[in-house]
């Protein structure tokens, strides 16, 4: 299902995220006993730690929602639990993968395997990470306009860090949205790009025409689905309602880690906005997981909230919860769903050809929109 290059590179960036953990855990730690780390962690009130496991799960939850609600539009009834699985898949892949790039491309293959087309899954997919992306530039530019003292007093030096996610994070937001709204004119761009790179001999030319190909198949489908979406505005509001929840859901993990050490003083909002000008820093940071960057941004812009002794700890938990717990229970589910895959259709398939055949097959099956029902 994944070829030997992409399980040496996943295996690279696991190992990455693992080493970037342990220095991380001994530079917080560091001339700690094991003993004293374990009491700090025992400070935490477990009932909010339960709420936090929750909020995690929520998270992850909240994509499903979204799939399965997408999937209910173009009338393909697929169980919740499956959804579930879809998204614990997806984040596993972006968490070990560079600018969470992984993710949905696994998803469209694993819901390949499941009879879902690739038009189906491909316009969820462009969706989800439109939104997615959106929400959170959104709720940034609210939280840095209407808490712009106390977030500027916070981020201190770091402040390059937020005002270069930005840029990013709107610079991503604003490709996805050409592809989207404008395929036609992204296709003859690619082709382009591609008969620019045969001249430059960094692509043979006869993958070329294989290349331009997949490339025409694949926006022909995003022309059906740009249409899609500019005929059910509704659903895009319904589908950005549910990812304001969803991010809020893994925004809020740190005041949770805050009220579970009984510290007042700062509130649910302040908290918050602190955590989405994280998420604005580095989620676009070409780093697995943006492992290292993340705990620095945390320790920098969290110091004058958590007490000097809790501030280890609160990292350790936010991210046990959030990061590490995830790949973990995602990385099992990948690993059963896969298992599962291989005792039902072998391990040697022809795999491009069913990706051509379901690709070829699914130009005609984006949905009408609402006003051709």
């Amino acid at each position: 299902m994944i070829d030997i290059n992409k399980k040496v590179k996943y295996t690279i960036n696991v190992l990455f995220i693992a080493v970037v953990g342990y220095l991380t855990f001994r530079i917080l730690f560091q001339n700690r006993e094991i003993s004293d780390i374990l009491k700090e962690l025992h400070r935490a009130d477990k009932v909010w730690l339960a709420f936090g496991a929750l909020a995690v799960f929520c998270f992850i939850a909240g994509e499903s929602v979204i799939i399965k609600y997408m999937l209910w539009l173009f009338k393909e009834k697929v169980p919740f639990l499956r959804c579930l699985k879809y998204s614990f898949i997806g984040f596993f892949y972006s968490y070990i993968t560079p600018s969470s790039s992984g993710g949905q491309p696994a998803q469209m293959i694993y819901m390949k395997k499941d009879g879902i087309y690739y038009g189906y899954s491909s316009l969820i997919m462009l969706v989800i990470a439109v939104v997615y992306k959106a929400v959170l530039v959104l709720m940034g530019l609210f939280f840095y306009i209407f808490y712009h003292g106390f977030v500027v007093r916070h981020v201190g030096d770091y402040i390059w860090l937020v005002y270069l996610g930005f840029v990013l994070n709107i610079a991503y937001i604003a490709l996805l949205l050409v592809v989207c709204l404008k395929p036609l004119w992204s296709r003859k761009m690619g082709i382009k790009a591609i008969n620019l790179l045969v001249r430059l001999h960094i692509i043979h030319a006869n993958k070329s025409e294989k290349m331009i190909a997949r490339l025409t198949r694949i926006f022909d489908n995003y022309v059906k689905a740009s249409t899609y979406i500019r005929d059910n505005l509704r659903s895009l509001f319904t589908i950005t309602f549910f990812t304001v929840l969803q991010r809020l859901a893994l925004f809020m993990l740190t005041w949770i880690v805050y009220k579970a050490y009984g510290l007042h003083g700062h509130s649910f909002m302040q908290i918050v906005a602190l955590q989405v000008i994280i998420g604005i820093a580095v989620e676009m940071l070409p780093l697995p997981g943006a492992a290292g960057i993340t705990e620095a941004c945390f320790i920098k812009f969290f110091e004058g909230i958590f007490a000097i002794e809790l501030i280890s700890p609160a990292i350790l938990l936010n991210r046990g919860l959030s990061f590490y717990a995830v790949i973990i229970i995602g990385g099992l589910v990948t690993l059963f769903t896969h298992l599962l895959n291989i005792k039902k259709y072998g391990k040697d398939t022809d795999k491009e050809k069913q990706t051509q055949e379901l690709e070829e097959a699914t130009v005609a099956q984006i949905p009408k929109s609402d006003k051709d029902k």
